[in-house]
C-alpha cells in the first residue's frame, strides 16, 4: 500500500485517505504540524549514518527563479504528505496491536520492521508519542508494543540519543512492574533494553552495574538483562564483548563483599530456587545468577564462606533439570580456586542422610514434594564433579580417579532413569573434554577409566534397540573413544565388548522410517536422520581414533573381527550401516598411511575376501560403499608396498652414493632398476574399481602374499556356509577366481584344511551354478596339489557321501589329474600298519584308517566315468593291490557291521572293511572289461575263499586261473607287476605274488614277458623267503609241466586208472578220484587229455544224475574243468558229448543241493563258452542272479535257438527226467517240455509217442495242483495245449 502511493502522490484518493487518517485522532493532527513547524526538533549531533534519508537540510537553498522556488515548495509538500500518510499508517497499527490475535501481531511487527528501515525517526517518534498519549492502555497492549519497539530498535542502523534516553527510560520504568503477565511483561520491556545495548552497551552497563552494587539485592529483569547480554553472542562484537566481560568480572570482585549479608544472601537463594511456570525452559536471569553466584564464590578468598554458601544452594531443590545444571555450574566455577572446598561439600553432601536414602530406597510413584526434592540429587552431584573438571582445567588431573570412582558409584547405585543417564553422561562428558585438553594428561595413568568404560556399555546395551530419541548413542561413543586414549590403554577384552557392544546398538537400529514413527507423538521430535548420521560419524571416529592410538595391522585387524559379523547381516539395512563404517575407515587408513609398511599386514586377505563377497550385494548402496572400499583398499595397499620397497631400496643407495665416484665405471645402471621397481606400483583406471569388481579385485590380488592369499580362501569358505543366496554364490565365484588365478602358489600345508573345509561347506550349499564353481575350483587346485587334496578327502571317506564324490569327480575331470589322483590313492593304499599283540598299532596311530579310506574311495571310483580310462590302464597295479588290501583286512580281523572308530554312529549300519575290500575287487573286474574273470569266481561262489585268512590263498588262485582260461589281455602287464612284488617287504604283496605267478605259468603269454629259465630262476630265489607260504608255493610252482615236459605222458597215463576209480562205491573215494582227475587236467594245463577227453566227458556224464550230492557236484565240477581244458582245441566227438550235457545241466539248476547247483551253472557257462554262443553277458548274469520264470525261459530259449540240430536229443533228456524221483527236477523238465511244445508244436507232435503223450498229460494233472500259482497256471495252459496236440495227432 506505502508503494501505491509512492507511485501516485499527485492522486486526489491519496489527499482523501491522508486527510481521514489524520481525523482519527487530534494528536495525531498535532504530531504532524509540530514535524513541519520545528525542523529542528530533537535535533541532537549526528553523522551522516544516523542522518534520516527523507530529511533535507532547509538552510542550503540556492538561488533559483520563482518557477523552481514554486517547484521546491511543491515538493515539501509532497514530503509532508507523505510523512503524514506514514506517521498516521504506523499510529493505526500500533493501536490495533492491542486487540490483534497473534498473527497479526507477527504481520504488523513485519511491517514496522520495514517502515523503520526507511523512516526509523518516524517510527520511534509514534511508539513513543503513543506511549506518551495513551499511559491508560493494557498491559498486554503495552506488552505487545515492547515487542514491536524491540525489533525497531534491533532494524535500525542507529539509535539517536534522545531515542536512546527516552526508551531507555521507557524499559527501566516498566522492567520492574508488577501486572496480571508476569514475568513476560517484564521480559518484554527488558528486551527493549537489550536491544539498545546493540546501539550503545555502555550507558545500559553502567546502569546495571550502578544497580547491581548498591547492596540491595536486585530485581529479576536486571539479571535477565545481564544474561541475555552474557548469553547472546551476537548482541557485541568482539572488542564490545571483552570490555563487557571485563566490566562483569569488575563487578564481580566487587559483589563478593554481599556473601556476608544475610539479606542479600537469602534474597539470592530464593531468587536462585523461585519456581517459574515451566522449568523446563531456560530462563537467562537464572542462568546468569547461577554463573554470577560461582563468580563470586571463585573470587572470595573465605574458605569457610565459600562451604557455607555450598552447603546451602546443595539444600534446595534438586527436582528440576535447570536447576540441578545451574547448581553444578556454580560448584565448578567456585571450584575454579577452591577446588578442595568443593570436593569437601559434594563428599559430604553426598553422605547426607536424603541422599543415601535416595540411593537405597527408590522413590515410589505418588511421592511428595519433599521426596521429589531430593530424588535427583545424585543427579546434580554428577553434574557437579563434571563441571568441577572443566573449570579446574590442568588442576584436575591429580583428582580424576577420586572424581571418576564417585561418578562410577552413583551411577551403579542411584535409581537409574532418563535424568540420571543425561547427567552421567554429561558429566563424563566434561571430565574426558577436561582432561583431554590437559597438556599433561599422557603422563597420568587413571586407574578407574576401565570402570567408567564398564558403566558406558552397560549404558549402551540399556538403549533402546527400536528407537534412536536422544544424542545418548553419540555421547557414549564419543566418552568412550576419549577413554581409550589415556593411560593405561584398556584390555583387549575390555575393548572387543564397548565394539560389539557399539555395533550392535548402532547398526541393529530399525529402518529410519521406523525410527521416525517412534517419535511421531513427540512435541518437538528430533531430526532422526540428523541423529543417526551423527551418531555414525561419532561411532567412525572413535574406530579411527583406535587406529591413530595403535597404528599396527593387529589393532586394524582386531576392529576388522568385530566388524564382519554385521558386513554378513542377513539384513540390508545392517549390511548398508557396517558397509558404509568399513569405507569410511580404509578411507581414513588410506588418507593417514599410518601403519608401518614394514609389517606384515595379515587382515589383508580376510578382509577382500569379505569385500570381494559384498561386491555382490543385490543392494545397490552397500554395493556402492564396498566398491568404494576396494578401491580405497587398493590405494592403501599401494602406499604400504611402495613405502616397503623405498626402505629397502633407501640402504643400498646410501651405499652407492657413499662410493659413486669410485664404481661409476663399473656402474650398472642400478637407479633405472630402482624407478622401474617403484613404477610397477601403478593405480589401476578409476574404471576398473566403479565397473567391474572382478576385475579389481584379480588387481588387489596380483600384490598379495601367500598368506594373505590363504586367509582370501579361509574367508571365501566361510562365506560359503552362508544363508544369503547372493553371499554363496559370490564367495564360489572369488573362491574360483582365487584358485584360478593363484591356486600355484599356495603353501602345501594348507591345502589339505581347506580341502576339509570345503567339503564341510559343500553339504549347505543347494545353488547348483554355486557348486559347479566350487567343483572346478577344486580341479583346478588339484593341478598342482594333487596328494594334499587326496589326503584331504581321505579323512570324509569313510563311507563316502554323495558331497565326497563330487568332490573326487572334480578330480578326476582332467585326465592328468585323474592318474595323479589314481597314483596317490595307490601309495595310501599301501600304507597299512598292523596291530601289535597289546593291541596298538606299529606306526601312527589310525593310520589303517587312510588305506581303509583309499580302499573304499578306489571302490567307487571305478563307477565313476572320469576314472574308467585310468582305471583300465592301472588294472595290473589296481588287482595286486586290492588283492593285497583283502589279505591286509584280514589281518587287521576288524568287526564286522559296526562303525569304525573315529566315525559317528550311522542310522543304517556301514559295511564292513572285509566286504568293501571285497567288493572293490569285484567292481574292479567288472568296470574295466574283465567280466569273463569275475564271471569265473561268480559262478564258482568263489568269492567265499577271500572271507578267511585259511581260504584265500584258493580265491587268489581261482582268480589267477580265470584270467589264464579266458586269456585275459592283462596278463603280461600283470607280470610286470608281479616280479616287483616279490621283492616286496610285506610278506602279504610276495604271498599274493607267488600265487597268481604259479597260475600265471600255464599261460602262453608268460614266456614273452618271462622266459621259462629266467621264471625259475625267480621261483628258486622264493624258496629262501621267510615267509612258509610263499617257500611252498614256489616248489609247488617248480613243479610245473613248464620245466618237466616229461610230466605230460605220465599223468595223461594215469587217466584210465582214474576212471576206473569212479565206479566205486565209496563217495569220498569217488569224489576224491574226481577231484584229483580235474587236478590233472589242470596242470596238463593246455595241452588237456588229448584222445582220452572223450572217455572221461562220456562217463563223468554218468554220474550227473547220481544220488549222491556231493559226487553229482564233483562229476559237474570236472565236467567244466574238461571242457575248459579242451578250450581253443579240437572238439571233434567231444562236441556232441556238450551237447548232450547241456539239459542235464540246464534242468540241475533246480537241483536241491546248493553245491551241484553251483557246478551246474558254471559247467553250463563254460559249454556255452566252449560252443561260443552269445551273449555270454547275459547267459551269465541269468545264471548268476536271476531265479524267476522268465529267466528259465530265457535260459531254453538259449539253449534251443542254438542247438535246434540236437533237437530231439534235448527233447529225449526231458522226457527221461519225468520219471525222476525228485519233485523239482520233474517240474523243471516238464516247464522244459512245455515252452517245446508251445515254439515247436510241430516237430514235437512227430516225436511223442502215445505213451509219452499220457505221461506229460499225468504230469500237467498233477502240476495243476503245485503250491506256486505262476506253476499252476502255466500246468493248466499246457494241458489243454497239449490235449488240442494230442487230438490233432490222433486224427
Amino acid at each position: 500500500m506505502d508503494r501505491q502511493h509512492s507511485e501516485r502522490p499527485h492522486s486526489r484518493k491519496t489527499a482523501n485517505r491522508v486527510s481521514s487518517a489524520t481525523s482519527l485522532n487530534p494528536r495525531i493532527s498535532s504530531s504532524v504540524s509540530t514535524s513541519m513547524l520545528e525542523t529542528s526538533h530533537m535535533q541532537a549531533p549526528q553523522d551522516s549514518a544516523c542522518r534520516n534519508r527523507q530529511d533535507h537540510p532547509s538552510s542550503i537553498l540556492p538561488r533559483k527563479s520563482m518557477s523552481s522556488q514554486a517547484a521546491l515548495v511543491f515538493d515539501d509538500r509532497k514530503m509532508f504528505m507523505e510523512k503524514a500518510y506514514n506517521s498516521a499508517i504506523c499510529f493505526k497499527m500500533l493501536r490495533d496491536i492491542g486487540s490483534s490475535e497473534l498473527p497479526y501481531l507477527q504481520f504488523v511487527i513485519k511491517r514496522v520492521r520495514i517502515m523503520a528501515q526507511k523512516v526509523p525517526n518516524l517510527v520511534m517518534e509514534t511508539i513513543h508519542d503513543y506511549f506518551t498519549d495513551n499511559p491508560q492502555i493494557s498491559s498486554r497492549h503495552k506488552f505487545r508494543l515492547f515487542q514491536v519497539l524491540e525489533n525497531v530498535i534491533k532494524a535500525s542502523d542507529c539509535l539517536e540519543e534522545p531515542w536512546r534516553k527516552s526508551f531507555m527510560q521507557l524499559a527501566l520504568d516498566n522492567m520492574t512492574k508488577s501486572t496480571e503477565l508476569e514475568d513476560t511483561y517484564q521480559d518484554a520491556a527488558s528486551n527493549v533494553l537489550v536491544a539498545i545495548c546493540k546501539h550503545s552497551w555502555q550507558a545500559v552497563a553502567q546502569h546495571l552495574e550502578a544497580e547491581l552494587l548498591t547492596g540491595i539485592f536486585p530485581h529479576r529483569s536486571l539479571f535477565y538483562v545481564m544474561g541475555v547480554l552474557s548469553s547472546r553472542e551476537e548482541l557485541l562484537n568482539k572488542e564490545d564483548r571483552a570490555h563487557w566481560e571485563e566490566l562483569l568480572a569488575q563487578i564481580i570482585v566487587k559483589s563478593v563483599k554481599f556473601l556476608n549479608a544475610d539479606l542479600w544472601s537469602k534474597e539470592l537463594l530464593e531468587a536462585l530456587t523461585k519456581p517459574s511456570q515451566t522449568e523446563q525452559d531456560h530462563l537467562p536471569e537464572k542462568a546468569f545468577l547461577f554463573t554470577y553466584y560461582g563468580l563470586i564464590l571463585q573470587a572470595a578468598d573465605n574458605s569457610t564462606t565459600v562451604r557455607t554458601h555450598l552447603q546451602a544452594l546443595l539444600e534446595t531443590s534438586h527436582q528440576w533439570p535447570k536447576q540441578r545444571e545451574g547448581i553444578a555450574l556454580t560448584m565448578g566455577l567456585a571450584a575454579t580456586h577452591h577446588l578442595d572446598d568443593v570436593w569437601a561439600v559434594l563428599d559430604q553432601f553426598g553422605r547426607s542422610r536424603p541422599v543415601k536414602w535416595t540411593l537405597h530406597s527408590p522413590i515410589p510413584k505418588g511421592q511428595s514434594w519433599e521426596d521429589l526434592q531430593w530424588k535427583w540429587a545424585s543427579s546434580t552431584i554428577l553434574l557437579s564433579y563434571g563441571q568441577m573438571a572443566a573449570r579446574a582445567k590442568t588442576r584436575i588431573l591429580p583428582w580424576v580417579d577420586n572424581i571418576l570412582s564417585r561418578m562410577i558409584f552413583y551411577f551403579r547405585y542411584s535409581s537409574w532413569d532418563e535424568t540420571l543417564k543425561q547427567s552421567f553422561l554429561s558429566a563424563s562428558m566434561m571430565l574426558v573434554g577436561a582432561i583431554s585438553r590437559s597438556e599433561g594428561a599422557h603422563s597420568y595413568e587413571f586407574s578407574q577409566t576401565s570402570q567408567l568404560l564398564d558403566c558406558l556399555i552397560v549404558l549402551m546395551e540399556k538403549e533402546s534397540p527400536s528407537a534412536l530419541c536422544t544424542s545418548s548413542r553419540q555421547q557414549v561413543i564419543h566418552i568412550a573413544s576419549k577413554l581409550c586414549e589415556l593411560r593405561p590403554p584398556i584390555d583387549k577384552d575390555r575393548k572387543s565388548r564397548l565394539l560389539s557392544t557399539c555395533f550392535c546398538s548402532v547398526f541393529a537400529l530399525p529402518l529410519m522410517d521406523t525410527l521416525e514413527r517412534h517419535t511421531c507423538l513427540f512435541l518437538e521430535p528430533p531430526n532422526i536422520q540428523t541423529l543417526y548420521s551423527q551418531t555414525v560419524e561419532a561411532l567412525d571416529h572413535m574406530l579411527q581414533s583406535f587406529i591413530m592410538q595403535s597404528p599396527t595391522a593387529s589393532e586394524l585387524q582386531f576392529l576388522l573381527l568385530h566388524l564382519y559379523p554385521w558386513l554378513a547381516s542377513e539384513k540390508v539395512h545392517e549390511r548398508q550401516r557396517a558397509a558404509h563404517s568399513c569405507m569410511i575407515l580404509l578411507r581414513f587408513l588410506n588418507s593417514g598411511c599410518c601403519l608401518d609398511p614394514k609389517e606384515d599386514f595379515r587382515p589383508m586377505g580376510q578382509l577382500m575376501g569379505t569385500l570381494g563377497i559384498l561386491c555382490q550385494d543385490p543392494d545397490r548402496v552397500t554395493q556402492h560403499s564396498i566398491l568404494e572400499g576396494v578401491g580405497q583398499l587398493y590405494q592403501f595397499l599401494m602406499h604400504q608396498k611402495e613405502s616397503a620397497l623405498q626402505a629397502e631400496l633407501q640402504i643400498p643407495k646410501e651405499l652407492s652414493q657413499s662410493g659413486a665416484d669410485e664404481a661409476s665405471p663399473w656402474s650398472t645402471g642400478d637407479q633405472r632398476t630402482t624407478s622401474s621397481l617403484l613404477q610397477k606400483v601403478v593405480f589401476p583406471k578409476d574404471s576398473i574399481f566403479q565397473q567391474d569388481s572382478s576385475k579389481a579385485i584379480k588387481e588387489i590380488m596380483r600384490y598379495f602374499t601367500v598368506a594373505e592369499l590363504t586367509d582370501l580362501i579361509w574367508t571365501v569358505i566361510e562365506g560359503l556356509g552362508s544363508t544369503s543366496t547372493f553371499r554363496v554364490q559370490a564367495a564360489a565365484e572369488l573362491l574360483l577366481t582365487v584358485i584360478q588365478e593363484h591356486g600355484a602358489k599356495l603353501e602345501t600345508t594348507k591345502i589339505a584344511n581347506i580341502g576339509r573345509a570345503i567339503h564341510s561347506r559343500l553339504r549347505t550349499v543347494h545353488i547348483p551354478e554355486a557348486k559347479e564353481n566350487i567343483l572346478h575350483a577344486i580341479t583346478l587346485l588339484a593341478r598342482d596339489h594333487t596328494s594334499e587334496l587326496v589326503a584331504a578327502f581321505l579323512d570324509f571317506s569313510m563311507p563316502l557321501d554323495s558331497h565326497a564324490l563330487r568332490l573326487w569327480k572334480a578330480l578326476g575331470a582332467e585326465y592328468s589329474i585323474s592318474r595323479l589322483v589314481l597314483a596317490v590313492l595307490l601309495a595310501w593304499l599301501q600304507e597299512r600298519p598292523l596291530f601289535t599283540s597289546d593291541g596298538s598299532l606299529h606306526s601312527k596311530e589310525k593310520t589303517y584308517l587312510h588305506s581303509l579310506a583309499a580302499m573304499n574311495t578306489l571302490h567307487e571310483l571305478q563307477f565313476m566315468q572320469e576314472f574308467q580310462k585310468v582305471m583300465q590302464e592301472a588294472y595290473p597295479q589296481l588287482l595286486l593291490a586290492l588283492l593285497t588290501q583283502v589279505h591286509y583286512v584280514l589281518e587287521l580281523n576288524l568287526p564286522k557291521a559296526k562303525s569304525l572308530p573315529g566315525q559317528q554312529t550311522q542310522e543304517a549300519v556301514l559295511p564292513s572293511p572285509q566286504s568293501t575290500s571285497l567288493e572293490a575287487l569285484k567292481s574292479l573286474l567288472s568296470t574295466t572289461g574283465h567280466w569273463h574273470d569275475f564271471a569265473h569266481l561268480e559262478l564258482q561262489s568263489a568269492w567265499e575263499y577271500f572271507s578267511s585268512i585259511g581260504t584265500y590263498p584258493q580265491g587268489v588262485v581261482l582268480l589267477a586261473r580265470a584270467m589264464v582260461q579266458n586269456h585275459c589281455r592283462k596278463i603280461k602287464a600283470v607280470l610286470s607287476q608281479l616280479l616287483p612284488s616279490l621283492q616286496s617287504r610285506e610278506e602279504r604283496e610276495r604271498k599274493v605274488a607267488i600265487l597268481i605267478l604259479m597260475e600265471f605259468l600255464y599261460s602262453p603269454a608268460l614266456l614273452e614277458v618271462l622266459p621259462s629259465q629266467a621264471a625259475r630262476t625267480v621261483l628258486a630265489k622264493s624258496l629262501c623267503d621267510t615267509s612258509p607260504e610263499v617257500r611252498v608255493s614256489s616248489l609247488q610252482a617248480l613243479g610245473n609241466i613248464l620245466f618237466h615236459p616229461e610230466k605230460e605222458s605220465l599223468l595223461r597215463a594215469q587217466l584210465p586208472h582214474f576212471l576206473e576209480g569212479f565206479f566205486q562205491k565209496n563217495e569220498p573215494v569217488v569224489v576224491g578220484i574226481m577231484s584229483t582227475v580235474s587236478e590233472v587236467l589242470h596242470r596238463l594245463g593246455t595241452q588237456g587229455a588229448g584222445a582220452q577227453s572223450l572217455s572221461v566227458a562220456i562217463n563223468i556224464q554218468t554220474f550227473f544224475d547220481d544220488e549222491r550230492d556231493r559226487i553229482r557236484a564233483a562229476a559237474m565240477a570236472l565236467f567244466g574243468d574238461l571242457v575248459t581244458s579242451m578250450a581253443g582245441g579240437e572238439l571233434s566227438d567231444l562236441q556232441t558229448q556238450v551237447y548232450r550235457s547241456m539239459v542235464p545241466l540246464l534242468l540241475h539248476l533246480k537241483d536241491q543241493c546248493p553245491a551241484v547247483t553251483t557246478q551246474a551253472k558254471f559247467a553250463f557257462y563254460r559249454c556255452a563258452a566252449l560252443l561260443h554262443w552269445q551273449p555270454r553277458h547275459v547267459l551269465f548274469c541269468i545264471l548268476a542272479w536271476e531265479r524267476s520264470v522268465s529267466a528259465r525261459h530265457f535260459l531254453w530259449t538259449y539253449l534251443m535257438t542254438r542247438s535246434q540240430q540236437e533237437f530231439s536229443i534235448h527233447l529225449a533228456q526231458a522226457l527221461k527226467y519225468l520219471h525222476s524221483g525228485r519233485h523239482h527236477m520233474k517240474t523243471w523238465a516238464m516247464l522244459f517240455i512245455g515252452y517245446t511244445i508251445c515254439y515247436f508244436p510241430q516237430a514235437t507232435s512227430q516225436m511223442l509217442s502215445n505213451g509219452d503223450i499220457n505221461l506229460l498229460l499225468h504230469t500237467f494233472e498233477d502240476l495243476k495242483r503245485d503250491p506256486a500259482p505262476s506253476i499252476q497256471e502255466f500246468a493248466t495252459r499246457q494241458l489243454c495245449f497239449l490235449q488240442k496236440v494230442s487230438a490233432r495227432f490222433q486224427k
